[in-house]
């Protein structure tokens, strides 16, 4: 019997690495620091609360089914910020929401592959769009990146064949936290419009970019549409992840295809969710550069930090957005290491070996520590127990 698609992929990650928790009891002195999963852990701020509880008593059409590709409101209000924060053109019709941005990607790969096509992943990457290829029979092609965990577009051309039909790239990056130079994206653009593929580009994390401006220009080139296939999050922006509400911005013509996708599979997007994130571009900008700064405040106090880590033999390889991505010193596989330091050290986080294919060894001496949750303080808790841990192991 040939084994399905669904039994074929990898458990989710951060699903298996919650289970090392059952049975393991954390004492008073040593509670458990979890940074395995970058998403936040407060609800949205009391004002969009009380935004969301009056479209839920007020608006009978808010309990109904929606547009297939969102509220209108909602994809013109997303592109008309596309363009203050890029510059171009990005019209209401070129914009769709979906159930979060996962699901955007998702769309975007059945507007593109058929069986046995190809889509192009840096590693270390993101192991959901793994997970996504791997259950619609579209092969992951590995691209390796730098020592600054930047990929090479002429490495990525080595890897084109006829049935590459796109190439993702996650900035800033998930796992790594490394931000992409505009300069590499533009290039990466160039690439995929040379070879009549799409480049897929997840900037979920766009709102804590460290940098001020656009972080890219690609809306700017008139012809954007025919090759990028943008996605977004307002999740992480307006602490609204158990609402789901992703976006995808590409051509109208993609999005017809987009379309029967999203129909089949959500019908609508959830309508509380998208009038919360309408809401909340229009009200919470300064609240919003409030998130941003206090993020960048903890992205400064790991790299003020990290001194006593690396004179024992860590190397801190990427850090932006939520994450740090580190490269530990300790014998042991990264695998064994995240469960023994569950154990030992009341530390949750993801091992390198979940983000790189099973044949590639890099993965084996990589953590991800997802730091959005740690005050200056829990980082500094973080980093002692850290140190803690002998070489030998």
């Amino acid at each position: 019997m040939s084994m399905t698609r669904t039994a074929a992929t990898f458990a989710p990650p951060v699903m298996e690495a919650r289970r090392w928790l059952e049975g393991v009891s954390f004492p008073p002195e040593r509670p458990l620091i979890n940074v395995s999963q970058a998403a936040p852990v407060d609800p949205p701020p009391d004002a969009l609360r009380q935004a969301m509880a009056e479209v839920a008593l007020k608006r009978d059409d808010a309990h109904l089914y929606g547009p297939v590709l969102g509220l209108p409101e909602l994809r013109a209000g997303l592109a008309a910020e596309t363009v203050r924060i890029y510059g171009g053109e990005v019209l209401d019709r070129q914009v769709a929401i979906t159930s979060g941005c996962n699901q955007a990607f998702a769309a975007a790969v059945a507007t593109l592959c058929a069986e046995g096509d190809e889509v192009i992943l840096p590693t270390p990457w993101y192991f959901n769009h793994k997970m996504w290829l791997d259950m619609s029979g579209v092969q992951s092609v590995p691209l390796k990146t730098n020592a600054a965990l930047l990929p090479d577009p002429a490495a990525a051309e080595a890897l084109i064949t006829p049935r590459t039909r796109a190439i993702a790239l996650v900035s800033p990056n998930n796992p790594a936290g490394v931000e992409y130079p505009a300069a590499l994206i533009r290039s990466f653009f160039a690439l995929a419009q040379r070879h009549g593929i799409a480049l897929i580009l997840d900037e979920t994390y766009r709102d804590f970019h460290a940098l001020d401006g656009a972080p890219h220009d690609l809306f700017q080139d008139p012809d954007w549409p025919e090759t990028l296939i943008h996605l977004y999050s307002f999740s992480k922006a307006y602490r609204l992840t158990g609402h789901r509400v992703g976006a995808l911005a590409t051509s109208a013509a993609r999005l017809a295809e987009v379309e029967k996708f999203l129909d089949t599979v959500a019908i609508c997007p959830g309508q509380i969710g998208q009038h919360a994130a309408l809401w909340g571009m229009q009200n919470l900008r300064q609240w919003l550069a409030g998130e941003r700064a206090e993020i960048l405040a903890r992205r400064a106090a790991i790299s003020e930090g990290f001194a006593p880590l690396e004179a024992r033999g860590w190397r801190l390889l990427g850090l932006g957005a939520y994450f740090a991505y580190m490269q530990h010193p300790v014998q042991m596989a990264s695998d064994a290491l995240a469960q023994y330091l569950v154990r030992e050290q009341s530390v949750l986080c993801l091992p390198g070996t979940m983000f790189y294919p099973a044949d590639d060894p890099s993965g084996g001496a990589q953590l991800r520590i997802a730091f959005a949750n740690l005050d200056r303080a829990g980082i500094g808790v973080l980093f002692d127990r850290l140190q803690a841990l002998d070489p030998r192991l």
